[in-house]
């Protein structure tokens, strides 16, 4: 299983090269994912022209349950990142945690965004 971040997503509706990655992954039985949070993050920054493909789009990935073991996770990321001075939004680790639980790697063109040990995190250059 694979968890689309935000990034890859909106690589997707805006018809960058991500789309035949994702279409090669979803051909060899890869399982696709994501979020509530990240649909959210899509949805917010959509062009009305964008609606119907994201739609589309959304319909045809697995939504990743976010709970109590994912917010006890995140919470626990985001202070002992604190303590050592670093700053994690509470969004990706939430994320993160989801990625963690259901043992699926992370696709993200912002990997620096995922610091978190035990996380398979997998760069997906943005746009690309």
């Amino acid at each position: 299983m694979i968890l689309l971040d935000s990034t890859v997503l909106i690589d997707h509706l805006r018809g960058r090269p991500v789309g035949d990655r994702l279409e090669a992954l979803a051909t060899s039985g890869e399982v696709l994912a994501t979020t509530g949070i990240n649909i959210e993050e899509v949805v917010r920054g959509l062009r009305p022209r964008e609606r119907t493909s994201a739609q589309a789009l959304f319909d045809g990935l697995v939504v990743l349950p976010i709970a109590r073991e994912e917010g006890i996770r995140a919470g626990t990321w985001r202070r002992e990142f604190a303590a050592r001075g670093v700053t994690l939004s509470q969004a990706d680790c939430l994320i993160a945690a989801a990625a963690v639980s259901s043992g699926a790697r992370l696709a993200t063109g912002n990997p620096r965004d995922f610091p978190m040990k035990g996380l398979d995190v997998e760069p997906w250059p943005a746009g690309g």
